[in-house]
């Protein structure tokens, strides 16, 4: 019986798949007139300098979600906030806490503490229903 290594020892000296072979010679500015031809308008984007490129896509769907559809104005959203170029840590307990402040005073780290004091539950938790008297079930005839 082969093994996976068995496979892709076979596969490494054949030719690519035509999917793949289209993408490594497309020039990186254009696409592969088989997608242009399927597909209408199309936008690449990234922040610049490439560093987190799912937040800046969250950001692109927050302001085109504001953005009229009549014009190409910029829409009154922040391009950036600090969420950007900081990651957050979340710790429940003091020794998590502690954790979290020996942990970035191991590694170099460019962050600070945002929110100070303990978690606390929101008042109605567990005391109100987010349905409300839903009554008997009864079958459809």
């Amino acid at each position: 019986m082969k093994t996976f290594l068995d496979y892709l020892a076979e596969a490494e000296g054949k030719d690519r798949s035509p999917e793949e072979q289209a993408e490594l010679e497309t020039p990186e500015k254009d696409m592969h007139d088989h997608h242009s031809a399927v597909q209408g308008n199309v936008h690449r984007a990234r922040d610049v300098g490439g560093y987190d490129r799912i937040y800046h896509m969250n950001r692109l769907m927050m302001a085109m979600a504001k953005a009229d559809g009549k014009s190409t104005r910029a829409v009154d959203s922040p391009a950036e906030t600090w969420f950007e170029k900081y990651n957050t840590i979340h710790p429940y307990t003091d020794a998590e806490h502690k954790m979290a402040q020996a942990a970035m005073n191991t590694v170099p780290t460019d962050g600070k503490q945002v929110n100070k004091g303990k978690s606390t539950e929101p008042k109605d938790t567990h005391k109100v229903s987010p349905h409300r008297n839903p009554g008997p079930i009864t079958r459809r005839k």
